[in-house]
């Protein structure tokens, strides 16, 4: 009697022991389902903020584009010059920029010339297809200059107002010529006031 009600007892521990352990593994079970629904969830948000902040950093303003302009002289000389600069456009027709810009103007047997500088740009454009533009550059000047005593080197700064006009070929490139208005036929660093330009922007 003694040794069944002992049994019995043992047995009711048991099945309570496995119970309780049912029941953690159970929940453990819930815990990790509940992890496995809600990981997904929090990865997601997480990365739709990530993806946002990428975004919002890699959108850039459409109205700051970057330009580079070069030019090409072969009248009375060489002239080659190059002007990257970033420009903004403030309305539709109307933009400015700024940047450097750098030249070389050689004159065979008489002058070689390397400027380096800044500039400031404005466009305007006419229609669709015609552009105008204002440009001022201050240009630092080195010049080496042969005379039948030898050579004569000078360094010097020059102020340059180009008023030009141009066709765009399309909405990244234009093509056209500009004039000096202060070109000084026996000070200018250019050989013509005239420079053929062509327009590049990204």
């Amino acid at each position: 009697m003694k040794k069944s009600v002992l049994t019995n007892a043992l047995s009711l521990v048991f099945f309570a022991i496995c119970a309780q352990v049912s029941s953690q593994v159970t929940n453990i079970s819930v815990i990790d389902s509940s992890a496995t629904m809600n990981t997904p969830v929090s990865l997601d948000s997480t990365t739709t903020e990530q993806l946002r902040t990428v975004d919002s950093l890699v959108i850039v303003n459409p109205r700051l584009k970057f330009g580079c302009g070069f030019g090409l002289n072969f009248l009375g000389g060489t002239n080659i010059s190059l002007s990257p600069n970033l420009i903004y456009n403030v309305s539709d027709n109307f933009s400015l920029g700024a940047g450097v810009q750098g030249s070389y103007n050689s004159i065979k047997n008489v002058q070689k010339t390397t400027t380096f500088g800044a500039n400031v740009i404005g466009q305007y454009n006419l229609s669709k297809k015609l552009m105008s533009l204002l440009e001022f550059a201050q240009l630092k000047v080195n010049t080496k200059q042969e005379t039948p005593t030898g050579e004569i080197k000078d360094d010097f700064w020059e102020s340059a107002l180009f008023v030009g006009a141009g066709y765009n070929i399309n909405n990244k490139i234009s093509i056209g010529a500009k004039f000096n208005v202060l070109y000084d036929d026996d000070e200018s660093v250019y050989s013509s006031p005239i420079i053929p330009f062509v327009n590049i922007t990204f």
